[in-house]
């Protein structure tokens, strides 16, 4: 993952894509409803010290990572290094991190779902057979016949970082409701991950907040990647605020240096002490921080460190953070107290980071997610410090 550029890597895809209509007599449509009031009260949540007691039963499928979030379409200039006026085409490409997270997961061998809204169109469809065909539960999808699937118009800019204009005024994925979730299939989860960008407006931003209420009554364990956009947010207040609203009931969460400098109002992301004292909470068992092509710090409470990237020639750094977190779940799900063990933890996170520098060598991110074979293969030869 060999980039002089520290910052996050952003999502986006494109492949071919083969429409299923026959699959649409079972999806399940549902018209836009009224935005829902926000319950205001905040309870707290309380992680035991192991993760893996907090299920108390066991379900079907004991390592499923079910991850919530926004599903779109991103069309990606045809050409990089051009501003979206100047480029003489697009091709579109599906997007969403908990989306790329859930693919990544699947590749690698293990079990993921993904719940959210798009719309009852052609592109909703077309995401849904995506999932389908990269063997991701797609059973928790919705469909709205009056709001279309979001859409976003993503500069690719000559050092390979992304700048997005978005098409969601309002769209599918930010009407998804309380009584649309299928919580039977977040009770069944081992980890039950997310971002921050369904909490933006209502109704999604109350169903969210009932999707981690279900997973957390059920002992899933809460992973948490904010993800940050900007340009959706009201404000840089209001983006913060949302962040950081949900920031202590996560067991897990992954940020970038630039989400560091931008959630503690500038302070130095690289200075430990920060990260400790501003973000690390009491319940969180496990926080890392992405480096791009350099690699991740980790930090529980008990040790902290860092892990090198893996060094390759990067293409397109499309979706290796996505890959990233993919690879850590997917580990985690069979092995939930990793973090408790620190030389567990860095080879998980050096096989994350492979996730990662695989992912970076071709365009595009869920074409270029790896199988945990070729991630082992490129290991091979790399050495964490």
């Amino acid at each position: 993952m060999d980039r002089s550029s520290k910052k996050e890597w952003k999502m986006a895809c494109c492949f071919p894509v083969i429409l299923d209509r026959s699959m649409r007599s079972s999806f399940k449509l549902s018209k836009s409803s009224s935005s829902s009031k926000l319950d205001k009260s905040k309870s707290s949540i309380c992680s035991p010290t192991s993760l893996s007691t907090k299920k108390k039963s066991i379900q079907e499928n004991d390592n499923l990572v079910v991850c919530f979030g926004e599903l779109l379409i991103d069309f990606v200039p045809t050409v990089s290094g051009v501003s979206l006026a100047e480029a003489p085409g697009f091709k579109k490409a599906p997007g969403g991190a908990p989306a790329n997270v859930a693919v990544g997961i699947a590749r690698l061998g293990g079990s993921s779902a993904f719940i959210g809204k798009v719309g009852a169109d052609e592109f909703g469809y077309m995401l849904a057979d995506i999932l389908k065909q990269n063997n991701v539960d797609n059973s928790g999808m919705r469909f709205d016949t009056h709001a279309r699937t979001a859409l976003a118009f993503v500069t690719l800019k000559s050092d390979g970082e992304r700048e997005f204009m978005f098409f969601r005024n309002p769209s599918a994925d930010m009407l998804l409701t309380e009584a649309e979730l299928d919580k039977n299939l977040i009770q069944k989860a081992r980890i039950f991950h997310y971002g921050s960008i369904s909490l933006i407006a209502e109704p999604c931003r109350s169903a969210h907040l009932a999707a981690m209420e279900t997973a957390k009554n059920a002992g899933c364990i809460l992973s948490y990647d904010p993800n940050l956009r900007l340009p959706l947010w009201p404000s840089e207040e209001a983006a913060r605020e949302g962040i950081l609203s949900i920031w202590d009931q996560a067991d897990i969460i992954k940020v970038s240096e630039d989400e560091i400098t931008f959630l503690t109002n500038g302070e130095d992301a690289y200075d430990d002490n920060v990260v400790m004292t501003k973000l690390f909470h009491s319940n969180l068992k496990l926080l890392l921080v992405t480096e791009g092509g350099d690699g991740c710090r980790y930090y529980t409470n008990n040790f902290h460190g860092r892990v090198s990237g893996v060094k390759v020639a990067a293409v397109d750094t499309t979706g290796a953070g996505d890959a990233f977190v993919g690879g850590l779940l997917n580990s985690m799900a069979s092995d939930p107290d990793i973090y408790m063990d620190e030389k567990k933890l860095r080879d998980a996170l050096l096989f994350a980071n492979g996730c990662g520098a695989i992912t970076v060598t071709e365009k595009g991110a869920i074409p270029a997610l790896p199988t945990k074979e070729a991630v082992l293969k490129i290991l091979d030869g790399a050495t964490a410090n």
